[in-house]
């Protein structure tokens, strides 16, 4: 037997995953367990899941895997500050201490974090190469083009190659401070919110926008070849010396100062989220279509910050020469993880490696279970009621939904990566008008404006979205539009700005986003059965194979991870139901004192 643990940490999104024999045994993010939203400490608690769930201890460990070079991360870190100098000197001294502290004795940190128990040289991967690995390894192909983006990992911005058996092969990149991920981030502080991790809002803002500073941005901001590449004008951004992400340049090219967290929005807002998600999408189709010219290949792996970028995804899958996208659900630094582990396994190790079907990810379901859930109920003085069976337990919670409930749904192994697939999540009625109101302002508290999810039966999604042929989206990272069929006409000049998200637009208009789009979720009997057998009860009963599906947790709290988190969640919020592994609970039978206040739960999070 042959045990890697991989690790990612001390940057963002910190996680441990464990390969034993080539196979995935277990991955998880540290935030999920300290209740920190994106933990960049030492992954202490997923290491000891792995190994808990693995039946070993950190000294029967073959191999600990980091996954990036430490040394080549200063390295660039020290010449961006001279390059710069004296400009950055304030930047400087508020990084060196960590960079001493912490990364640049990462040995001793792994010690402290293993206990001491792992005797064992450790070793490096390059950040990109971890990401091209957990892109490639566990896809279902035997071969494929890769392409990663992000913000930056030691200096490559973004890598090209190829994945080939057991092997891959990273043949082009691009380096800092040129970066797709952080110009994105730029635009994502300049609208107000807060860098990784509002970049999904700025995601969700950009079709209440017109595209007006596309032009402006390729004019001023990036030099853009052909083949993907580009050049950014730096003296617009601030990154590279100062504390902030966009400089005084940056401002007077597009009408003044960064828009403060919690304003109102404004239509410069609209149009800048418009165009920056333009301008990513461009920049993305260019260097795809560069890649297959290079390599001929027919399938795509994706990972890297800006994989998760999902309607730049569905643009990929639609409009690029790709006949097939794989795209790793953990696509950030916390699959970072798991890519460096994979890599010793397959490409140091030389062992051989058989795709998997319908891939080697198992549904992304990797992190802890929902054992002893009835015991965390007593001793939580919850009421609740045991289905006879599974199909009781499919029946009764998909008539809440159908009643206009909102369920919490706490089922298996937690997900791994940023994405609820089913196993920590909040469902609703997508037919419901009111239900993307309803869940934005009463149970996340969030940003009424942001869109839902669509969970939908696989064999049923070509009715409901427009997918090319064949194609599944099991891990929520294509966003494609709603079929025309199910499109209904929105009078015109009936609102502007973000208040058009009140209108119907489709026979599922919670999951309709105002450009007719959605993010996608289709559901197979392999990778969920249980979500499966739901979205089966709820189409016989309703005649509507799609469900909302959105991340089980409030505003700036990480996704749920045990059944205490979950009940905790649901008493704070105006959830109606929770179903915990066979167990149904209804807010209204809940005693009076296990209410959580609401505001005392959201303050237990930093609020971005």
């Amino acid at each position: 037997m042959t045990a890697i643990l991989g690790i990612s940490a001390f940057y963002h999104d910190s996680a441990a995953a464990l390969v034993v024999d080539g196979r995935i045994v277990a991955a998880a993010q540290e935030e999920r367990f300290t209740r920190r939203k994106h933990d960049a400490g030492f992954p202490a608690h997923a290491v000891e899941y792995c190994l808990r769930t693995a039946g070993l201890t950190a000294a029967q460990l073959d191999h600990v895997v980091f996954y990036e070079k430490p040394m080549l991360k200063f390295e660039r870190l020290l010449e961006t500050y001279l390059a710069f100098a004296p400009a950055g000197i304030s930047s400087f001294f508020q990084a060196a201490p960590q960079w001493v502290h912490e990364k640049l004795q990462l040995p001793r940190k792994m010690n402290e974090g293993l206990g001491g128990a792992y005797r064992r040289p450790y070793i490096f991967t390059e950040h990109h190469e971890a990401h091209a690995a957990s892109a490639f390894f566990p896809s279902p192909f035997d071969s494929a083009a890769l392409l990663t983006i992000d913000g930056v990992g030691e200096w490559a911005t973004a890598s090209l190659g190829t994945g080939c058996g057991n092997r891959i092969e990273l043949t082009h990149e691009m380096h800092f401070p040129h970066s797709l991920g952080l110009l994105y981030s730029a635009f994502t502080y300049f609208c107000g919110f807060k860098v990784n991790s509002g970049e999904y809002k700025l995601m969700g803002l950009a079709p209440y926008g017109t595209p007006r500073f596309a032009d402006l941005i390729l004019e001023n901001l990036v030099e853009l070849k052909p083949d993907g590449s580009f050049r950014l004008a730096l003296d617009y951004f601030d990154y590279c010396a100062g504390l902030t992400m966009t400089s005084g340049k940056f401002d007077r090219l597009f009408g003044g100062p960064p828009r403060r967290p919690e304003a109102a929005l404004t239509a410069r807002e609209l149009d800048l989220a418009a165009s920056i998600q333009q301008v990513t999408e461009e920049i993305m189709l260019r260097m795809a279509r560069h890649l297959h010219a290079q390599t001929g290949m027919k399938n795509l792996c994706l990972a890297g910050g800006v994989a998760l970028n999902c309607v730049g995804n569905g643009r990929l899958l639609r409009e690029g020469p790709f006949e097939k996208i794989w795209i790793q659900p953990a696509a950030g630094d916390a699959g970072g993880a798991l890519g460096a582990a994979l890599f010793v396994w397959h490409q140091l190790l030389e062992n051989p490696r058989a795709p998997g079907s319908p891939d080697g990810q198992q549904g992304s379901l990797l992190g802890p279970d929902c054992a002893e859930s009835e015991a965390v109920l007593k001793a939580q003085g919850a009421v609740y009621q045991r289905a006879a069976d599974e199909a009781a337990l499919c029946e009764e919670t998909a008539r809440l939904i159908a009643d206009g409930k909102v369920v919490g749904w706490v089922q298996g192994r937690m997900e791994y990566g940023p994405r609820a697939l089913g196993s920590r999540s909040i469902l609703g009625d997508a037919r419901n008008p009111a239900m993307q109101s309803t869940m934005n302002l009463k149970i996340k508290f969030r940003e009424s404006f942001r869109p839902f999810a669509p969970i939908v039966l696989a064999d049923r999604a070509a009715d409901y979205f427009e997918l090319p042929a064949g194609t599944e989206s099991p891990y929520m990272l294509i966003v494609a539009p709603v079929q025309p069929a199910q499109r209904m006409a929105v009078p015109e000049n009936t609102a502007a700005g973000v208040a058009r998200v009140r209108e119907v637009r489709s026979t599922i208009p919670a999951v309709t986003h105002v450009d007719h789009s959605a993010r996608v979720q289709t559901v197979d009997e392999v990778r969920n059965p249980r979500l499966h057998r739901l979205l089966q009860v709820f189409q016989r009963q309703t005649g509507c194979p799609v469900l909302i599906n959105t991340s089980f947790n409030v505003r700036s709290e990480p996704i749920v991870c045990t059944p205490a988190d979950a009940y905790r969640c649901f008493m704070a919020t105006d959830m109606d139901a929770l179903v915990i592994d066979d167990f149904i609970l209804r807010k209204e039978r809940q005693p009076a004192a296990n209410r959580v206040d609401t505001k005392a739960h959201l303050e237990q999070f930093e609020i971005d």
